[in-house]
């Protein structure tokens, strides 16, 4: 197979489908690997790496387009790159769709095969291509609260973890899963005060004894949330729906409660945020303000980290890429649920449930897409 990458686009996004390392394995395999020159700039990856890999480098993203039957990026493909998708041409990257009828509609008319790492499940239920991400987001979450929280940043100008004399911040992480573990894990490392919220029971019990008196836990009900959203110097947003939009937990009129040059993180903004009063930002203008609550928003955090969020995303992706490139996406797909389980996209129909009732749109099975 024909597999190429590209140089994402987006918004200071420094990360990269494929490593060198990865492409080593594709060419070993048989399989043609097409890179876009300077595609690995960001991570320290330049061309020479590639081409003592295997790789051929190539000069512009709409000859990889063109030629390779599977593309492999990190990001959602922007507008430019959608208008290249062809029918048949398989796509496995983050997509994102639910937030993104823009993106959806366009995916839909290419015709193209798109498998989203972050749908592809393993046998505990898990998203294990969306985990490293979401490791990674949740530890720059504290990182980037703190700085948000500084006075020339618009925040309070509070220390996450004060000093002697001077009580800590007070840190509200909503979400127990892998980002809402992490924040947690980074904020109570720095001395702050944490309290994490979720629904499951079975969460909270494995959270109290993993922290034990260095984080409280707390169930996530409308009081409980807005208790602690009040009383919060920065509130990380760490919930999950599988492939859906993120519910909307922390209304606007919560933002009234809040003290004035607190901060909100939305690390699901991917997914459409779950504060009601965010959008999308971009890591060169990361914040903005509302009724003096500061938000933090941005849509790629791990592209900051390019190198350390590439290397662990190359660590889950690559097998699945392989398998997809020694099968075919169809008996790859069919040999493999949980990889079928990452087709959002196929034919002009959309394969994932969760997607199209977020959009209101029809949807086949993916099960249908390979039967």
């Amino acid at each position: 197979m024909i597999v190429g990458t590209v140089k994402e686009i987006k918004n200071h996004e420094y990360r990269v489908g494929l490593t060198p390392e990865s492409v080593h394995e594709l060419t070993a395999h048989g399989h043609e690997v097409l890179v876009e020159t300077g595609a690995g700039d960001g991570i320290g990856a330049h061309d020479a790496l590639y081409e003592k890999a295997g790789a051929r480098i190539v000069a512009t993203a709409a000859e990889i387009f063109a030629s390779a039957e599977m593309i492999v990026k990190v990001k959602e493909p922007q507008p430019g790159e959608r208008a290249m998708l062809r029918a048949g041409q398989i796509l496995y990257t983050y997509l994102h769709l639910a937030p993104d009828p823009d993106q959806t509609r366009d995916l839909i008319a290419s015709g193209a095969v798109c498998i989203a790492y972050e749908t592809v499940t393993d046998d505990q239920g898990g998203l294990p291509l969306l985990k490293p991400m979401s490791q990674v987001a949740g530890r720059m979450s504290i990182q980037a609260g703190a700085t948000a929280l500084e006075k020339a940043h618009g925040g309070r100008g509070v220390l996450l973890g004060g000093v002697p004399g001077v009580l800590p911040a007070k840190v509200a992480v909503i979400g127990g899963g892998v980002v809402g573990f992490n924040a947690a894990q980074m904020a109570a490392g720095l001395g702050a005060d944490v309290t994490i919220l979720d629904r499951s029971p079975q969460v909270l019990e494995r959270l109290g004894m993993y922290f034990e008196a260095r984080a409280k836990t707390r169930f996530s009900n409308r009081a409980n949330l807005a208790d602690c959203v009040a009383d919060a110097d920065l509130v990380i947003g760490a919930v999950l729906i599988p492939g859906a939009a993120a519910p909307k937990l922390v209304s606007a009129d919560m933002l009234k409660s809040m003290k004035k040059g607190a901060v909100l993180v939305d690390v699901a903004i991917d997914q459409g945020g779950c504060f009601e009063t965010s959008h999308a930002t971009t890591h060169a203008d990361p914040t903005y303000i509302v009724d003096g609550i500061v938000h933090y928003c941005v849509a790629n955090m791990p592209g900051a980290v390019a190198r350390t969020s590439t290397y662990a995303l190359n660590n889950v992706t690559l097998p699945h890429a392989l398998r997809i490139a020694d099968l075919g996406w169809k008996d790859a797909l069919r040999s493999d649920p949980h990889l079928l389980a990452g087709l959002n996209v196929w034919d002009g129909k959309i394969t994932y449930g969760a997607v199209a009732d977020a959009l209101g749109l029809d949807h086949v099975s993916a099960a249908q897409a390979v039967a």
